[in-house]
């Protein structure tokens, strides 16, 4: 079963995520903030990590680049999502090594929309 960290520093949006992605089939973990999730990657490389842009301690964006210098790290799917919908912001997240871009709020529809796109999970056939 593929794993999927989960980075936000919102208790709620981990909750919310956890859901949506456990009824995708991934094991989650979570982390409330980049410097934990780097803590986490150092032990435990996930698949996917579903990553909040604006965190205490440590940002999103300085988690990624921090986390893909980790051996094996190349190779974790990163979906950027957050509440920023700049597209510099966007830009930036991609170049920096982000796979993808979800924005806030989001559902169920949607990740699994990325998901599937980014070959994480089956498709389910329907059609969005």
């Amino acid at each position: 079963m593929k794993t999927c960290l989960v980075v936000d520093d919102s208790r709620v949006i981990r909750m919310v995520a956890r859901k949506i992605l456990q009824e995708l089939g991934f094991n989650v973990a979570e982390a409330e903030d980049g410097q934990k999730a780097l803590e986490y990657c150092r032990g435990h490389l996930p698949d996917v990590i579903l990553l909040d842009w604006n965190m205490p301690v440590m940002n999103g964006l300085d988690f990624m680049l921090a986390m893909r210098q980790l051996p094996g790290a190349g190779n974790v799917v990163i979906v950027f999502c957050t509440s920023i919908n700049d597209l510099d912001s966007m830009v930036e997240a991609m170049q920096a090594g982000a796979n993808e871009y979800v924005m806030k709020p989001f559902d169920s529809e949607i990740i699994r929309s990325k998901f599937e796109h980014l070959g994480l999970i089956e498709s389910d056939g329907s059609e969005f």
